[in-house]
């Protein structure tokens, strides 16, 4: 029966080629790049049908989304195709196969109110769902339509990779692939970086390919830049050390730290700032949760003792410092080079002074660029991406959407952090201190990359620490009762 289902499907699909082999005939004096974009939807055609007919849709789907979580780490280093303003790689590809072949598979077996029902936090999704339609509805006051579309298509696709994490990274036998996918693809990027620094050899998808042979030896890997690359590591970092101390096997750990010796080197190497300052409040607060209760306490009434000792003494020297940054930062014209650090502080001046403009709704998804370039009120020198996670979010949506923002991240901590105390077992410690870690240093380095939007990486991220809390809350209210996790 099955083989008869198959050869049917093989016939239905030689048709669609002889239908579409006219097509591109014609096509020949036209754009090859989109009779290359027909190729590859009919190979994918092809591909669903064997693969459907040999697996079921269910492992499709699954092994989709672990495909595009493999993708995100190439970045747009493979197989890019241009469509107007729009652009078409592998990840983008993958994902939209994989959001198909999950909604085919979901309505053809459950449903998606069944899979829905079955995640545990339904007040991240809520404010997701607000952020979302914000971000649309924010359209109808954006000066360009053009940039907010594209902002929003690219928060849509984060958005649909963290749902499809949820539904798929259900058990901790999967979590623990999806950590292992970030780790071994890091291997890759690190090499990648080790080329760059040391043979000067750059990809195209990097802003500094062709540039002077000093910059040239900046580690970017497929990433855009330095400081993005950068960021990714530092979270990177604590993925391995997490899988080193919590590892029960030698052959697992030596590799792990050495890797994380490793990330910490090519970090070093991209001369990140904010890179190296993730990697110290980390390590912070990776000491903070591994000490006792006891401990804790004292550290708490100590660095709260340090700080208020610290802005008695040196407050006077810090505003000096900060007002004659400000006054440096005004003397400079609309087209005249800046210093990065005097560049940072006008770009933050101009957001704040937008969301004052618009009673702090924001100029409309994706509009910051817009405005520094057309409407700068103090001088970026050209710079035209605020360069700051936070103020990007402010600018582009607000200050209700930031809150939220904010809230998410303290909610997802604190959350993973009541777990964390109720845990035992290695590879559960594991994944927590990874997702808190690994968080906490993002939202540090975030202030280096000059946007976040497409750093797929953060939706990769999100979709993990997400997904975490997702099934340890479920473990907690159905297998252990809210009494403790244990491995079982």
């Amino acid at each position: 029966m099955e083989s008869k289902q198959l050869v049917r499907q093989t016939i239905g699909a030689l048709i669609v080629v002889m239908v579409l082999l006219p097509l591109l005939y014609a096509m020949r004096e036209a754009d090859m790049r989109l009779a290359l974009l027909l190729l590859v939807s009919l190979g994918g055609v092809l591909l669903f049908l064997y693969l459907k007919s040999t697996f079921g849709l269910e492992d499709m789907a699954r092994g989709a989304v672990y495909a595009t979580l493999v993708t995100t780490f190439l970045n747009q280093s493979i197989l890019s195709v241009n469509i107007g303003f729009f652009s078409l790689f592998l990840y983008r590809i993958l994902l939209i196969a994989a959001v198909a072949t999950y909604i085919l598979y979901t309505l053809s077996e459950k449903g998606l109110k069944a899979d829905f029902d079955r995640i545990s936090v339904k007040g991240i999704w809520l404010f997701l769902a607000i952020w979302l339609a914000y971000g649309t509805v924010s359209m109808l006051w954006s000066k360009s339509i053009i940039d907010n579309f594209k902002y929003m298509s690219l928060m849509w696709m984060g958005v649909l990779f963290v749902y499809l994490a949820n539904v798929i990274f259900t058990r901790i036998s999967r979590l623990l692939i999806f950590y292992g996918i970030w780790m071994g693809m890091t291997i890759f990027l690190l090499v990648l970086g080790l080329i760059n620094h040391f043979l000067r050899i750059q990809l195209p998808s990097s802003s500094l390919y062709g540039a002077g042979e000093y910059r040239n030896g900046f580690p970017t890997a497929v990433f855009t830049n330095q400081n993005d690359f950068a960021t990714f590591l530092s979270i990177t970092f604590f993925f391995y050390v997490a899988a080193a101390k919590n590892s029960s096997s030698i052959k697992v750990r030596i590799p792990a730290l050495f890797l994380s010796i490793l990330t910490l080197y090519v970090i070093y190497l991209t001369e990140s700032r904010a890179g190296i300052l993730a990697v110290i409040i980390g390590l912070c607060l990776y000491v903070f949760l591994l000490v006792s209760d006891k401990v804790k306490k004292l550290l708490l009434i100590g660095s709260v003792s340090v700080a208020g000792i610290a802005i008695l003494l040196l407050s006077g020297r810090i505003l000096d410092k900060l007002q004659l940054a400000f006054t440096q930062a005004s003397y400079y014209g609309a087209t005249e080079t800046m210093p990065s650090n005097l560049a940072r502080i006008n770009l933050l001046r101009n957001t704040f002074q937008y969301i004052v403009d618009t009673f702090g709704l924001g100029v409309g998804a994706g509009n910051i660029p817009y405005y520094l370039k057309h409407n700068p009120v103090f001088s970026t020198g050209g710079v035209q991406q605020v360069h700051n996670w936070l103020a990007e979010i402010a600018g582009n949506f607000g200050v209700f959407i930031l809150l939220g923002y904010v809230g998410l991240i303290l909610s997802l901590f604190i959350q993973l952090y009541r777990i964390y105390r109720k845990a035992n077992g290695r590879a559960y410690k594991m994944l927590l201190e990874a997702s808190m870690v690994g968080l906490a240093a993002f939202m540090a380095s975030s202030i280096s990359p000059s946007t976040i939007s497409n750093l797929y990486f953060h939706w990769v991220l999100m979709g993990f620490v997400i997904s975490v809390l997702s099934v340890f809350k479920n473990r907690l209210n159905t297998v252990d009762k809210g009494i403790g996790i244990h491995e079982r």
